[in-house]
């Protein structure tokens, strides 16, 4: 107890609030953007600090099972690393607190969509969901991006098991770290054309986003939107993101 009160004083001297402070998310009003237009930007969800921390891991291979060279498979240029479990503490404490708030809106989302999926509360639960059917490697991921990379719009899709929100948080400063490399949404609706969402992030900070699909009111009731993401070409210095997956991969 003396610890955490000593821990406490220390982050508020030191005008950091504690994690658990910063997720306390107005929710409402995520929800409200995520309806009103496919994505929210919330935080920050982690301070200067750690976003460095997070972001020099990427030079050692020890916490990760895999990496990826965009060019390789055509999925633009840069290049991302998979976390292996155990995931780093921060990550997996972001993992498991975003995750029942996000549950109650997919579960919202797909009574709407008549889609009979429904995600339990605890992110324990919905894992072993995932690894009953042989979803069993970490999905989140730190993404690496130079002068000229990109990101090919894209689903992070990894197996039947799929939830249907995700997020990024983007750990290097924009005009300090990098130029370009914004954040795109595009989203496809039915007979009409495509709609593109560029989403400003600071250092620190999340967007929330459908993997896949999302729900949209029409004048015949509710469809469902084709929703994809991507990086616009950076085009100075160097830009690191933690993207959060929910579900696992085969």
């Amino acid at each position: 107890m003396a610890t955490r009160i000593a821990e406490r004083k220390s982050a508020a001297k030191a005008g950091r609030p504690r994690q658990s402070d910063r997720l306390a998310l107005d929710w409402t009003s995520v929800a409200t953007d995520l309806d009103a237009h496919g994505c929210a930007i919330v935080g920050p969800l982690l301070t200067p600090l750690e976003c460095g921390d997070i972001a020099s891991l990427y030079g050692s291979d020890d916490a990760f099972r895999s990496r990826i060279v965009m060019a390789r498979h055509g999925f633009g240029r840069g290049e991302y690393k998979y976390f292996a479990y155990p995931l780093p503490a921060a990550i997996a404490a972001l993992r498991t607190a975003l995750y029942p708030p996000l549950a109650e809106i997919a579960n919202r989302w797909n009574e709407q969509m008549e889609v009979p999926i429904r995600y339990p509360e605890a992110h324990s639960e919905f894992l072993r969901r995932c690894h009953d059917a042989g979803q069993a490697k970490p999905t989140p991921l730190l993404l690496q991006y130079g002068e000229g990379d990109y990101n090919c719009l894209h689903q992070d899709l990894y197996g039947e098991h799929v939830f249907p929100l995700q997020v990024a948080i983007l750990l290097s400063e924009p005009s300090a770290d990098f130029t370009g490399g914004e954040f795109v949404l595009t989203e496809q609706r039915p007979r009409v054309q495509s709609r593109a969402e560029v989403v400003p992030l600071r250092q620190g900070e999340g967007v929330i986003f459908p993997v896949h699909h999302r729900p949209m009111q029409g004048t015949r009731g509710v469809y469902r939107v084709n929703m994809r993401h991507g990086v616009s070409r950076l085009h100075s210095g160097q830009r690191h993101t933690l993207g959060l997956i929910f579900h696992d991969a085969k």
